[in-house]
């Protein structure tokens, strides 16, 4: 298993472990600052039908617990993505093809799942299919706010949004990578903006 090389601090002094895996390099740990970069807060939003019904930025603890802040980080909707200001200065949150290089770079989707996951089950559920975190990322299961704001399948999936519209749907949608338990694949697809999901910063590497 890789280890990391270098660390990154965000706006609030919170410290990442990160890692070289090809031509970039990644934070080892799920974004968890409740700023942007410029200072300015994110709302913490607990209560399900007021999450359901924003169209601006905002983050919460799964189950709206901060207990879950140190391991598993933070989950954002999209809009806190597009303001392009949530990672450090120099870092950026992924695009759809950073994530396309990492899995390339990891042997293809078909087998990175389980290259990036966390071994064993201390944090994700049995079987966690194939998973050696080989590369060093360490994907832990953090799991993910649905448009109603349920937090549902900690344990089960790794979910990360990406910078990337999706163009193609008629309601607004991003593009986000995941891992799951059941499977070594870590493929894209694209969720509804108010879907909460994990932040995982990057920055390009000579």
């Amino acid at each position: 298993m890789a280890k990391p090389t270098g660390t990154v601090t965000d706006v609030e002094g919170n410290v990442y472990p990160t890692i070289i895996i090809g031509k970039q390099e990644w934070m080892v740990e799920n974004l968890k600052t409740t700023q942007f970069a410029d200072g300015t807060p994110i709302p913490n939003v607990t209560d399900g039908v007021t999450w359901f019904d924003l169209t601006s930025h905002a983050y919460a603890w799964y189950d709206n617990d901060i207990a879950n802040k140190d391991l598993y980080g933070a989950l954002y909707n999209w809009w806190v993505v597009d303001t392009t200001i949530i990672c450090p200065e120099g870092w950026t949150v992924p695009s759809q093809d950073n994530w396309q290089a990492l899995a390339d770079s990891l042997g293809g989707t078909a087998v990175a799942g389980g290259r990036m996951k966390e071994a064993g089950t201390a944090h994700w559920q049995a079987p966690n299919t194939g998973a050696t975190n080989q590369s060093g990322f360490a994907a832990l299961p953090a799991g993910w706010r649905s448009l109603t704001g349920a937090f549902i399948e900690q344990g089960q999936v790794a979910m990360w949004w990406t910078s990337t519209p999706d163009l193609l749907t008629s309601d607004p949608e991003g593009d986000f990578w995941d891992a799951s338990f059941q499977s070594t694949s870590s493929n894209g697809a694209s969720a509804r903006f108010q879907s909460g999901f994990s932040i995982r910063c990057r920055r390009t590497v000579n």
